[in-house]
């Protein structure tokens, strides 16, 4: 039986539209992500420190393994201009079996 740590994820972080192409490049070319989706022009409305605020953002959806979900996480906190950026994810419960083979094949999980 495959566990939590066998499965795959889709890691979501938004981020500024001109920001979204080079942490794309980055993730993929470190290695911890098979592909990333850039989704252009979405429309973020959130409380931060006390106000409510408005931005025009993109979505990234990245694919990664759950192995490798806290390498890319701590990239991505670094990597990322805001001082708390989004990093969430959700298991993939089911798939092609062929792409999801890909994603861990492309994951370069870091040793600990």
């Amino acid at each position: 039986m495959a566990t939590l740590a066998d499965s795959r994820l889709i890691a979501m972080v938004s981020c500024p539209q001109d920001e979204a192409d080079r942490l794309a490049r980055r993730i993929i070319e470190s290695k911890l992500a098979a592909c990333v989706n850039c989704v252009p022009n979405i429309r973020s409305t959130y409380r931060w420190q006390g106000r409510i605020e408005q931005e025009n953002e993109s979505l990234l959806l990245i694919k990664t393994t759950a192995a490798g979900f806290d390498a890319l996480k701590a990239k991505i906190v670094n990597w990322h201009p805001y001082e708390l950026p989004e990093v969430i994810a959700v298991e993939i419960i089911a798939g092609h079996t062929p792409y999801l083979d890909w994603i861990s094949r492309c994951v370069d999980v870091p040793a600990n």
